[in-house]
């Protein structure tokens, strides 16, 4: 299967490290042309150059997304090189917010990162893909929507996008657009939780991988970026608001009776 993606604009946020970093790489490789975002000047100006092998015009957008306004000038940016065919809602995360009771301020952060931030956007450049008849929209979620893998106001938010694609997937499908999400287990890349806790905490990570990962081991950015891929191209034709499990068996359903 080949998976080709030439003559695609991409959108891709949160996209300069971990996932986001190697599905920018890996759609600029299948030919898609690419604005990446991220907080980070810096981090944009090497992504750029490290996809600059491949062909396209790539550009870059350097904004926090959980800021007000800052969703709907990344929309006005991308407009204004030509309307996305793919857009691939990456960024996201837990904020630091881990108490379980934390204030409904601190809940709305998080909600707002993890699924407010995609709703604006889709709902600014939707329309764009009705018009043209294709479209692939892509939200990476994560297992903490299906399962305790995370503090409460993550794992809701996570929830809620899962639902939210799985809904908005059936009205937007009729128009030749397909909305998906991705719900990676434990990831292994650099500077993320759990490369942090190899260093500090080694027993607790052999232990988790042991007794909670099917696979016994993490999974790599690429292997979600592959799924990623395959969602954002013509072959994802039929996954009408589905949501994919990639989680090397992290899920309670893969468990065996002595880890349970």
């Amino acid at each position: 299967m080949q998976i080709q993606l030439q003559e695609k604009r991409a959108l891709v946020t949160g996209a300069t490290r971990g996932l986001g970093r190697a599905i920018a790489v890996e759609l600029a490789k299948q030919g898609a042309q690419l604005t990446v975002n991220s907080r980070s000047e810096k981090d944009l100006e090497a992504l750029l150059k490290e996809i600059s092998v491949f062909p396209g015009n790539h550009k870059a957008f350097c904004g926090d997304l959980e800021e007000e306004g800052s969703p709907e000038l990344l929309c006005d940016f991308v407009a204004k090189e030509g309307s996305p065919d793919i857009i691939v809602h990456n960024v996201g995360g837990n904020l630091g917010i881990t108490d379980p009771l934390c204030s409904l301020k601190e809940w709305h952060r998080v909600m707002r990162l993890n699924l407010d931030v995609a709703v604006i956007m889709n709902q600014r450049l939707i329309p764009s893909m009705m018009a043209k008849k294709w479209g692939r929209i892509c939200h990476v979620s994560s297992i903490s929507a299906l399962e305790n893998q995370g503090p409460p106001s993550y794992c809701a938010a996570k929830a809620a996008l899962t639902a939210y694609v799985r809904s908005l997937g059936r009205y937007v499908s009729k128009d030749g657009i397909v909305m998906t999400s991705v719900l990676p287990g434990p990831i292994m890349a650099e500077g993320n939780y759990w490369d942090e806790a190899s260093r500090d905490r080694p027993e607790h990570v052999e232990k988790y991988l042991k007794e909670r990962v099917a696979i016994q081991r993490f999974g790599r950015p690429e292997e979600i970026a592959d799924v990623v891929a395959f969602l954002c191209s013509e072959h994802s034709s039929f996954c009408v608001g589905s949501a994919f499990v990639v989680d090397g068996g992290q899920g309670r359903s893969f468990y065996t009776q002595d880890a349970q």
